[in-house]
This record gives C-alpha cells, structure tokens and sequence, in this order.
C-alpha cells in the first residue's frame, strides 16, 4: 500500500518589512542634523552669551543620564514600544512647536530640555523593537539591520546639507520651524512603523538589570562604550573649533564632517557582506583601536588635510563597526523584557554621561592648554576603551561553554 504523501510543509513567515524604521531612522537623524549644527547660531541671532549658547547645549547630554532609561523601563514592563514611540515623538513635536514662539533665554532651556527628554526615548525603544523584528537563532540579522539603520546616516547629511543652504539663503529666523518639520516627518513615520510580537515572559523567570550589569564581559563592555564613545566627545564638541584654530577654511571643515558620514553610510549599507566574520567583541576592539590612531593624527598632525581626511574616514570603524558590534551585543545580553532597558542603558552610559564628562573636561582642558590637548587626551580615553573592549571579549570568551 503506497503511504499517503506527507503534508507539505508551512510556508515560512514573511520578512518583516522594514522600510517604516528606515523612514523613522531618516527623519530621527534629520532632525539632529537640523538641530545640533544649527541651533547655536539660532541662539545666536537670539542675543544669547557664548556661556548661554553651550549651557543650552549640554541639556541633550544632561538629559541623556536619565531620560533613555525611564522610556527603556516603561517598554519593558507592559507598555507597547511602538507606542511609547509614537508618544515620544508626539511629545518632542509639541516641544518643538513651542519653539515657533518662545524667544527668551529660559523659556528658550526649558522648551529645548522637554525637547530632548522627548526624543531621547525614540532611539532606544526603537533599536528594540527593531531588534526584535531581526531576531535571529544567533543574535541579530547584522546585514538587514545595517540597510536600515543606514537610512540615518543619509537623513542627518541630508538635512545638514539642505538646511545649510536654506538657511543661508533664508536667514537664521527659518530655524524653528525647520526643527517642527522634521519631528512632523518623525511623528509621521512612527505611526506606520509595525508592531513587534514580544514573547510571554514569566516576570520571574527574567534576572534584574542590576544582575546582568554585573556580569563581566558585560561590566567591560559597558566600560569599553564609555571610553570609547568619551574619546568622540573631542570631535562632536571641538573639532570644527580646533580646525579653525588651525586656519581650515569653513569648506573644508564641511568636506571633513562630510568624509567621516559617507563612510559610515558606506559601512551601514554593505555590512551584511562582512560583518559577521568578527565576533561582535572583536569588532569593538578594532573600533577602539583604529580611534587611538584617529586621535592620535587628528591631534599630532592635523595642520595636513590629507591626514585629516584618512582620520576622518576611520569613522568606518570608530563609530559605524563599534555601533553595530555593540547593538548585537546588546541584543544579545538583554532579550525579551530586558531589551528596552539594555538599549537605553547603552545610550545612558554610552552618550549620555560620556557627553557630560567629555564636554565639562574637554571645556577645561581647552581653557588650561588649548584644543590640541583634547584630543590627546582623547588618545588616552581610546586605549582605555580598548583595554576595556579586550577584557569584555575574555570574559565572554570563558562566559560561552566550550564546544563539544
């Protein structure tokens, strides 16, 4: 008797499309790039001092230490992250709406710092969910997660490049609602993004936070982001400062910044292709290393523009490679209910206290002995990120049992 033919197999579930977080990434990184370049001389034409213009400033690091984690807490104990996403960039369009109107100097901070406290839950919630949706048997789909994280690399150079020109054309006066357009486009696109099934975790069964911070490739790791990411405070603070000091042109200190975007653009975009033949560990400590040597060109040698430029494009690895070596790495330590909190503890410790350091001893450090020494001081910072990147790989080398 011939048996019955087996029943065909299920189809595999669709691919989660992707396009909403890549639209998000854009328009996120859009309205950073509208911000953070331009913001200061819209404070500026206000009539505040040098001393006002940087305290303003300093509130996106400042609300950076709490603001990640309390949006990462609520995702991880019941409320939907997409959601939670959409509140947030609900919150930071109406922050940014009072900036149409408000022209004084503290109703200038306080509007700027609800701004900040806002869309500092967008990252965080967002990697999770995201990271939910690329979950893999081995951690993260590395080479889909780059073609859409690439999408706010292109939204931030875009936005400095033709924001630059209207504004120029236009007046300084344009700014706010510059600012109001791109948290629209924000707000816009995180209500299309989809929604990620989260498994049913039994609270019992997930170990704290403080636990999981506890354990040493962890503990390290965390270290290694701080150092490292400290190290970048010398470029997002004083770089452009310090190629004025040297004599640069403003086009070049344009083409400079342009350099190190295009090849993070670059990285983002084919990393599916070799990302995975390093460990994610072993990304960092490439990442930390080739940032000793960026720090060390751009402090010894930066009067020659062709050094600048190959420091410029180690971009490639010192912040593209080490951002998505540390996004596996958190994926894979805080799954399920930890995800939300493991992203914001990333953003906390990685950008938000480092930018606090980094910006009160850079500031010193350029008062008592001039810009070049930030940035030998940010060799220091490299290597200790580093050291620090080596040890979390050791120990998550004797964290993972042997194989059979």
């Amino acid at each position: 008797m011939t048996p019955a033919p087996a029943p065909p197999a299920p189809p595999a579930p669709p691919a989660p499309r992707l396009g909403a977080f890549g639209a998000l990434w854009f328009c996120y990184f859009a309205s950073i790039g509208a911000f953070n370049p331009f913001a200061p001389l819209w404070f500026k034409e206000l009539g505040f001092s040098t001393l006002a213009i940087g305290t303003i400033a300093s509130l996106q690091a400042w609300t950076r230490v709490v603001g990640p984690y309390a949006w990462g807490w609520l995702g991880d104990h019941g409320t939907p992250r997409v959601r939670l996403v959409q509140l947030a960039a609900g919150l930071s369009l109406l922050a940014a709406c009072a900036l149409l109107w408000v022209r004084g100097y503290a109703a200038v901070a306080v509007c700027t710092a609800l701004l900040f406290l806002a869309n500092g839950g967008v990252v965080p919630l967002t990697e999770a969910t995201l990271a939910r949706h690329l979950a893999t048997g081995n951690g993260m789909d590395a080479g889909r997660y780059g073609r859409v994280r690439v999408w706010g690399s292109m939204g931030f150079i875009a936005a400095v490049v033709v924001f630059g020109v209207l504004l120029e054309r236009v007046g300084i006066g344009l700014f706010p609602g510059l600012v109001v357009a791109t948290y629209a486009g924000l707000l816009l696109t995180a209500l299309r993004l989809p929604a990620a099934r989260e498994p049913a975790h039994g609270r019992e069964g997930v170990p704290p936070v403080l636990s999981v911070l506890r354990r040493p490739v962890v503990a390290w790791f965390f270290a290694a982001v701080f150092f490292t990411v400290l190290a970048h405070t010398s470029l997002y603070t004083f770089f452009s400062l310090y190629l004025d000091a040297l004599g640069h042109g403003k086009a070049t200190v344009g083409l400079l910044w342009a350099v190190s975007v295009a090849v993070e653009i670059a990285f983002f975009w084919w990393q599916g292709r070799f990302f995975d033949r390093l460990t994610p560990h072993a990304w960092l400590q490439w990442a930390a290393a080739a940032s000793v040597l960026r720090f060390v060109l751009t402090a010894a040698l930066g009067a020659q523009i062709a050094v600048l430029v190959l420091a410029q494009a180690l971009h490639l690895l010192t912040f593209a490679a080490q951002h998505a070596a540390c996004i596996a790495i958190i994926t894979r330590h805080f799954p399920g209910p930890l995800r939300g909190r493991g992203q914001a503890l990333y953003t906390v410790l990685g950008y938000g206290v480092s930018g606090v350091v980094g910006g009160l001893a850079g500031g010193w450090l350029s008062t008592q002995f001039g810009i070049r020494a930030v940035f030998w001081a940010a060799v220091g910072a490299a290597a200790l990120g580093w050291w620090c990147a080596l040890r979390s790989g050791r120990a998550d080398r004797i964290a993972r049992p042997a194989p059979p």
